[in-house]
C-alpha cells in the first residue's frame, strides 16, 4: 500500500474516532464534572500508552522535552478541559463544528510563523472548508437557539491550540516517532493532570460510590484509550508522512460523524447542516488532491 493511501486510511480512521468522541463526553458528564473527565481522560490514555510504548522514550534527546512540554500542553491538557467545559452548555455534534476550524487556523498559523507555503488551491480548499462550518454554526444556532453560545468559545481556543500544535510537531518534533511523541506527551503531563483529579474530589466517597460515576467512567476510559491514546499516535505519524494543513483535515470528517451520534441521541439538526456538511467534504479534497 502507498503512502498516499495510507494516509487517507489514517484520515478517515482518525474521523471516525475523535467524531465519536463528542458524544463519549456528553455520556461521561452525566456522572463526572467538566474537570474530574478532563482528568481522568488523559490519565486513562497516560497509563494505556506507558504500558505499550514506554519504551520510545530512550530515543528521544534533552533538547526536544522543550517542544515535547509545549505540545502536550498546547495539544492535549488544555483541550482536554476545554472541550469538556464547552459540552455542559453546547451539544456534542456543536463542538465538533467547531473543532472543524482547526484546518485553517494551522494553514494561517504556518504561513505566519513556520514560514510553511502553500499552493492557492490549498487556500480555497480551506476557505470552502471554512465556509461550510460557518454555515453549520449558524444553522445550528437556529435550530438550538436555547443554548449558551459563550461555551463555544472553548473549542475554539481548543482548535487554535490544536493548531499551534500540529505545527509544532511538524517543524520541531519531526525526529521523534510517533509513539515517542504520545508516549513522552503523558509523562508531561500525568503527575499535574494526578493532581486535578484529587483536586477535583473523584476520590470522594460518595463520588465512587454512585453508580452513575462508574458508567460515565466507562465512557471516558474508552474515551482516553482510542481518543486520546491510540489516536495521538495516529495523528502524530499522520503529520509526519503529510502535512500539517492534512492531518488537520480530519477536524472537516469529525462533525458528520458527531452528526450522526448527535442523530441517534436526540440532537436535532436540519437539512442545511447537511448540505453544509458536504460543502466541508469538498473543501477537504481540494484542499489535499495532487
Amino acid at each position: 500500500m502507498s503512502q498516499q493511501q495510507l494516509k487517507w486510511i489514517y484520515l478517515v480512521v482518525l474521523s471516525l474516532v475523535w467524531g465519536s468522541s463528542f458524544i463519549l463526553i456528553k455520556k461521561g458528564l452525566l456522572g463526572l464534572t467538566a474537570m474530574q473527565l478532563g482528568a481522568l481522560r488523559i490519565l486513562l490514555a497516560a497509563l494505556f500508552l506507558f504500558l505499550i510504548g514506554f519504551k520510545s522514550l530512550k530515543n528521544i534527546e534533552k533538547k526536544h522535552w522543550k517542544w515535547i512540554s509545549v505540545s502536550a500542553f498546547l495539544g492535549t491538557f488544555f483541550p482536554a478541559f476545554l472541550f469538556a467545559y464547552a459540552q455542559t452548555e453546547i451539544d456534542s455534534a456543536i463542538a465538533a463544528i467547531l473543532n472543524s476550524t482547526t484546518p485553517l487556523l494551522t494553514f494561517v498559523l504556518g504561513l505566519s510563523f513556520f514560514g510553511v507555503l502553500f499552493a492557492k488551491r490549498q487556500f480555497l480548499g480551506v476557505m470552502i472548508g471554512l465556509a461550510g462550518t460557518v454555515l453549520l454554526i449558524f444553522s445550528g444556532a437556529s435550530v438550538n437557539p436555547g443554548q449558551n453560545y459563550w461555551f463555544a468559545l472553548l473549542p475554539l481556543l481548543a482548535s487554535l491550540m490544536y493548531a499551534f500544535n500540529a505545527n509544532i510537531i511538524k517543524y520541531h518534533l519531526h525526529e521523534i516517532s510517533a509513539m515517542g511523541i504520545a508516549v513522552s506527551t503523558f509523562v508531561v503531563l500525568f503527575p499535574p493532570t494526578f493532581a486535578i483529579l484529587i483536586f477535583s474530589g473523584f476520590f470522594d466517597s460518595k463520588v465512587l460510590g454512585d453508580e452513575q460515576t462508574w458508567h460515565s467512567f466507562m465512557y471516558v476510559a474508552i474515551l482516553a484509550v482510542a481518543g486520546t491514546g491510540l489516536a495521538k499516535v495516529m495523528f502524530n505519524k499522520l503529520i509526519h508522512m503529510s502535512t500539517a494543513v492534512f492531518a488537520s483535515s480530519v477536524t472537516y470528517l469529525i462533525p458528520v460523524v458527531a452528526f450522526m451520534w448527535g442523530f441517534l441521541d436526540g440532537e436535532t439538526f436540519g437539512i442545511l447542516q447537511l448540505l453544509a456538511a458536504m460543502v466541508i467534504l469538498v473543501g477537504v479534497y481540494l484542499a489535499n488532491r495532487k
